[in-house]
């Protein structure tokens, strides 16, 4: 899918001020910078982003390399400004008044004493796009409570309370970042949404997202079933599915095979099924004769093909369906996309420049035809772009060795300094 770009990328010229941590709506920033927007990162001097110690917790994949930074840090430049001082908000405000858009997932109740309320920063530059993005939303009791993608996104939504593998066994945790990553899209669709409308008005906009609406969005069917008065049932055990079809299945290699056929094709598809599965026997079979029947004597075919399935390797099986019109996948591990040719052929899995031992990185999930995004280029270390920002910013060599001295702004360092300790960070 890569082209060669007729013209600069879309964003190119775009500024944008990102003052968050961890991974929601700088995300977001992520997405702008992938479209050729000049991301300016305003982290913490001495610990930066926080985001950046987390993929040293015990529960992570264990690397070499900072995976987590470089996916969302990727792109970014970084300047290490403290503003709790009065010239660390004065520089922030310098910067927001050349700005297009101002990034921010900071408490609301913090922001007024830094300075990067909207009310303030929209005096300073009334075309300004400013985006906000919570836990819980703006509005209501719960509008000031921290949450993360597990606790707002996750559990709040009802998402959590959904993935229950047996009806008698505690929920499935989330896997790390999942509901960040999600919500980011939505806070870039409030960007670019209100980008356009600034080119019709001029004017600049005050946009926002949270994770408990991103939550709500992506739980929506269930919710919207809840909404209508609907009773739900009860988890059931994989063994004990309705649709023996719509499931899951372990193959002879100790890997999963996911097979779907909607109850609307299942006759047209249940005798070569049976072939395929080397069943021939479930054609004649009166129990399973016919959709309903199959979903009356679930547990019976569930077990015939649990036994079937396990005779062959995942890759037998993706092979035997293949051309027969069946929807099919292998479950893949996270590891596999190393080797995922369909990854690799539209651009999910792209090259990343100037980082080592990480080749590649995970592509925005969207494209433009004709715009093609900007090469993905390593996260920058702590405060790397620094002097080069403020010089942008028209500050001299002594206004920037004076900054540095009093601490105000601090230069790239190799490794932030790592918080005291990382036990029950979410």
């Amino acid at each position: 899918m890569s082209e060669t770009p007729a013209s600069p990328p879309l964003f190119d010229g775009l500024r944008v001020i990102e003052v968050g941590s961890f991974v929601a709506a700088p995300a977001c920033a992520t997405i702008l910078g992938d479209f050729g927007a000049d991301v300016i990162k305003i982290e913490q001097p001495g610990l930066g982003d926080l985001w950046r110690h987390q993929w040293k917790r015990p529960e992570m994949p264990q690397a070499s390399t900072n995976f987590l930074w470089l996916l969302t840090g990727r792109g970014k430049r970084s300047i290490a400004m403290d503003l709790k001082t009065e010239e660390g908000r004065e520089l922030m405000h310098t910067l927001c008044r050349d700005a297009d858009v101002f990034v921010t997932n900071l408490p609301v109740p913090a922001r007024a004493g830094l300075g990067i309320d909207h009310e303030t920063l929209a005096a300073l530059n009334p075309r300004l796009v400013y985006a906000s993005f919570t836990g819980y939303g703006e509005s209501g009791p719960e509008r000031d409570e921290a949450g993360f993608d597990t606790t707002a996104w996750w559990a709040r939504s009802g998402l959590m309370d959904q993935m229950r593998p047996d009806p008698d066994g505690p929920p499935a945790k989330a896997p790390a970042a999942s509901g960040d990553q999600l919500s980011a899209l939505s806070l870039f669709g409030g960007v670019v949404s209100a980008l356009y409308r600034r080119e019709r008005t001029g004017q600049g906009a005050y946009v926002g997202s949270s994770l408990l609406a991103n939550g709500a969005w992506q739980n929506a069917v269930y919710i919207q079933a809840g909404l209508n008065g609907a009773q739900f049932r009860p988890a059931r055990k994989r063994s004990e599915m309705w649709n023996p079809l719509n499931i899951h299945y372990r193959c002879r290699d100790d890997r999963w095979f996911m097979i779907t056929i909607n109850p609307q094709h299942q006759a047209l598809h249940w005798a070569s099924f049976a072939q395929v599965v080397e069943c021939p026997e479930l054609v004649t079979d009166e129990r399973f004769a016919g959709y309903e029947a199959r979903l009356s004597h679930n547990v019976a075919l569930i077990a015939v093909l649990d036994a079937a399935f396990a005779r062959r390797s995942s890759a037998d099986w993706k092979q035997r369906f293949a051309g027969t019109g069946i929807v099919t996948s292998i479950v893949a591990k996270s590891e596999d996309a190393l080797h995922d040719a369909q990854m690799r052929a539209n651009d999910i899995v792209v090259p990343l420049e100037g980082a080592p031992g990480a080749p590649l990185t995970v592509n925005s999930p969207f494209f433009i035809h004709g715009e093609v995004k900007r090469a993905a280029t390593r996260a920058p270390e702590l405060g790397e772009h620094t002097d080069d920002i403020l010089r942008e910013a028209g500050l001299n060599e002594a206004d920037i060795a004076r900054l540095k001295r009093t601490r105000v702004v601090q230069a790239a360092t190799n490794e932030p300094t790592p918080p005291p300790s990382l036990k029950g960070t979410p």
